[in-house]
C-alpha cells in the first residue's frame, strides 16, 4: 500500500532536469532534551528521544518546476533508539508524512520528494500520508524562537525562546543537531509538542522541555 500511494504521487512530476532554491522555516522537536547537559543527555539516552516532528513552511521556491511558494510540509517519526545518539543506531524509523491541504497533485509530490531528501534517513519508510491545513507562525525580532506550528489536529507544537530559569545545571549547550540542514538554527523551550495521529503506534504529548530547534533553510537543488 505504501508503494503504489508514493508511486502514485510521484507520477505527477516530470523528468525533465531543474536547478532551483527553496528557501523557508523550520521547527523541529524530539522526546528528549537538545539543548541539555551530559547529565540529563546521559540519562535519557537509550530510553527516549526516538520520537521527532520535523516541519518545512516554504516561503519561496520551486521543485523541478512546481511552485511551492506558502505551503508546508510535516514529518513525524519513530525511531528504534536515540535519534542524534552517537553510539546507537536509531534507523530504521517508521514516519508518517502531513501534507498542506491547499497544495494541488504536483505539489503534494514535490513536497514528499523535498522533503525525503532534506531528512532522507528520518522519513525513508512512510508508513502513512495526511493532507490537512498546515500553519507554521515563526516570532521576529524580540520574539524569534516564538513558533506556533498546527497540522489540523495531527500535531501541534508551540515554543519559545529558552531563558535563564530554564537551565537545570548551568552546564548546557546544545548536545544534539538538527535532523536536517539548515541555514540558522537555534535550540528552543517547548510548551507544547503534541502528536495525535496514528500508523506510529505511539501518541505523545510534551510540555516544558528543551527539546525544540527553531531554524531556517536555503537549498540549491539539482536534478
Amino acid at each position: 500500500m505504501k508503494v503504489t500511494i508514493m508511486l502514485v504521487l510521484c507520477l505527477g512530476l516530470t523528468q525533465q532536469s531543474w536547478a532551483t532554491k527553496i528557501i523557508g522555516d523550520y521547527v523541529e522537536t524530539r522526546s528528549a532534551n537538545v539543548y541539555t547537559g551530559p547529565c540529563v543527555a546521559n540519562a535519557e539516552s537509550g530510553l527516549t528521544g526516538d520520537q521527532a516532528i520535523v516541519a518545512w513552511q516554504i516561503r519561496k521556491g520551486k521543485w523541478k518546476g512546481v511552485k511551492l511558494d506558502g505551503l508546508g510540509i510535516v514529518g513525524v517519526a519513530k525511531a528504534k533508539a536515540t535519534l542524534g545518539d552517537p553510539y546507537l543506531n536509531p534507523y530504521p524509523a517508521k514516519s508518517i508524512l502531513i501534507i498542506d491541504s491547499r497544495a494541488t497533485f504536483k505539489q503534494q509530490s514535490a513536497l514528499i520528494e523535498f522533503a525525503q531528501t532534506m531528512a532522507p534517513q528520518l522519513l525513508k519508510n512512510v508508513v502513512k500520508i495526511e493532507k490537512t491545513p498546515i500553519q507554521l507562525i515563526v516570532g521576529e525580532g524580540k520574539a524569534h524562537g516564538n513558533v506556533k506550528l498546527k497540522a489540523g489536529n495531527l500535531a501541534n507544537v508551540q515554543t519559545r525562546k529558552i531563558g535563564s530559569k530554564d537551565h537545570l545545571c548551568g552546564n548546557e549547550f546544545v548536545y544534539y543537531q538538527p535532523l536536517t540542514p539548515l541555514s540558522h538554527a537555534m535550540a528552543a523551550y517547548t510548551i507544547n509538542d503534541e502528536f495525535n495521529g496514528i500508523g506510529l503506534g505511539v501518541t505523545w504529548k510534551i510540555n516544558n522541555k528543551t527539546n525544540a530547534f527553531v531554524g531556517t533553510f536555503s537549498q540549491n537543488f539539482s536534478d
